[in-house]
């Protein structure tokens, strides 16, 4: 869709992962800000997409252009971060939180705005990749997986199965 993405990851794993799903650039976690600063001259990022927040959010805030955003939709790393907003108003950025997970359930209200990405989803031009997929009798061993952080992708738990 003509985004230059660039993936910040914990271990050199999960760099050589995101390489194969679509990321132009990985960086690792360790200094991060620097780096993402130095691979855009300077100017900061559009868009964070963060699922970590923790001690990463202020980088993450700091790391943003001008207009930037960052669009948080989890809490991986435990802490939930707090903003100053004179951060936000002084370097006119912005920080929002997801506005839900998207659904395929035909009864389900969807998100403002998942009517849009649907058709990436149904056509196949954005395609997660699916690291397990579970019954719903063993959404503990899924979550799990996200807990000790050993999943390279997307876990799905499937209550039809």
């Amino acid at each position: 869709m003509g985004a230059h993405v660039i993936s910040v990851v914990s271990t050199d794993d999960k760099a050589r992962f995101v390489s194969t799903v679509g990321s132009d650039e990985v960086v690792l976690a360790d200094g991060f800000k620097d780096v993402v600063k130095e691979l855009t001259g300077g100017r900061g990022v559009d868009l964070i997409v963060d699922p970590v927040g923790g001690d990463r959010f202020t980088d993450s805030l700091r790391t943003l252009a001008p207009l930037g955003r960052l669009l948080v939709i989890g809490f991986t790393a435990g802490d939930i971060p707090t903003v100053k907003v004179n951060r936000l108003l002084l370097n006119n950025i912005a920080s929002a939180a997801s506005p839900g997970v998207p659904t395929r359930c035909p009864t389900s209200p969807r998100p403002q705005g998942w009517d849009v990405l649907t058709p990436y989803l149904d056509s196949g031009v954005v395609d997660p990749p699916i690291a397990g997929t579970y019954p719903l009798a063993r959404t503990a061993e899924a979550v799990a997986q996200l807990d000790d952080r050993a999943v390279l992708g997307k876990v799905v738990v499937d209550p039809t199965l």
